[in-house]
């Protein structure tokens, strides 16, 4: 289960699915046995508000903003109690605000392509003064596939850009590509939000040899060339 603000509406949900449904999956491995890499998809959500800037996978973690990111970091650390106990190489990926084709409609990209082209009204949290790192989710595939083939042990990883972008900046360059104005309706920033993110991608260039491609603003023109070309959802 995803999603930051959903999680505060259904926190047993997040934890039933996000930490016991990887309980039951590690399970499932050791049960049929052979499984020789566990890759997990975790969240930079787990940083909450951390004044370690840029999020360094040593970060502690523990103060977590929502139930989304206390059950994602749960898992991680179910993760390493398996790796201790029977040996499982068990790899942590922290995404970083993926977008791009086909992407979940609740997301901010696809909201605001919707508010741009239907006019919907879309929130924009503190005035759009929150830094995102965003990451096309070409780049986040290409880390994904490289820690699947390459078992390390233990090891927790960021997948991001490394290089953030206001919400204000990421609307602007939407605007300007579809010609038309976002309906949004400024509102207070969430508890549950954090004011920035921000990935060290130097671990996974290491290990992984991650090297993302897409620059924000190539990444915003592709996103809204798919979705003129493939929403047909109703006005």
């Amino acid at each position: 289960m995803a999603g930051v603000r959903d999680a505060m509406k259904y926190p047993d949900l997040y934890v039933n699915v996000d930490l016991n449904g990887t309980q039951n999956v590690l399970d499932a491995a050791r049960a049929v046995g052979g499984v020789g890499n566990f890759v997990l998809a975790s969240t930079s959500s787990v940083y909450g508000n951390t004044t370690q800037i840029p999020f360094v996978e040593t970060d502690p973690c523990d103060r977590p903003l929502q139930p989304y990111a206390a059950a994602k970091r749960a898992a991680e650390i179910l993760g390493y109690t398996y790796h201790y106990l029977f040996g499982q190489n068990f790899t942590v990926l922290r995404f970083f605000t993926v977008y791009g084709p086909n992407g979940r409609p609740d997301m901010m990209a696809y909201l605001l392509a919707d508010s741009v082209a239907k006019g919907r009204e879309i929130p924009l949290y503190d005035g759009g003064q929150m830094y995102r790192d965003w990451t096309f989710v070409d780049d986040t595939v290409s880390g994904i596939v490289a820690a699947l083939d390459r078992p390390l042990g233990y090891e927790i990883i960021n997948l991001g850009r490394g290089e953030p972008v206001l919400l204000a900046d990421f609307v602007g360059m939407m605007e300007q590509l579809s010609g038309r104005k976002a309906n949004l309706v400024p509102t207070p920033r969430l508890a549950a939000d954090f004011v920035r993110n921000e990935a060290d991608i130097s671990k996974a260039r290491r290990l992984l040899d991650y090297n993302p491609q897409v620059s924000v603003a190539e990444g915003v023109r592709r996103f809204w060339e798919w979705y003129r070309e493939h929403d047909v959802r109703e006005n």
